[in-house]
């Protein structure tokens, strides 16, 4: 589990970057980007909103059905 200054770190920059947050919590090749990076790119406070959710509900360690990566 992230400790509560990194979830911060992390918050801090999804809002300048929200794709970089997002694979900063879980890595470069996750769906998770992915629907990050296109609602960025459609609009920049969508992807806000997105990314903060992702960082903060999403827990990969505790989720075995979690589905990490596109091309595995």
């Amino acid at each position: 589990m992230a400790s509560k200054t990194e979830i911060c770190c992390e918050l801090l920059i999804a809002i300048l970057l929200p794709p970089l947050g997002v694979c900063l919590r879980h890595g470069c090749c996750s769906v998770e980007l992915l629907i990050c990076l296109i609602l960025t790119i459609l609009g920049y406070i969508p992807g806000i909103i997105y990314a903060v959710y992702v960082i903060l509900s999403v827990d990969r360690q505790h989720n075995p059905d979690y589905w990490r990566p596109i091309n595995a």
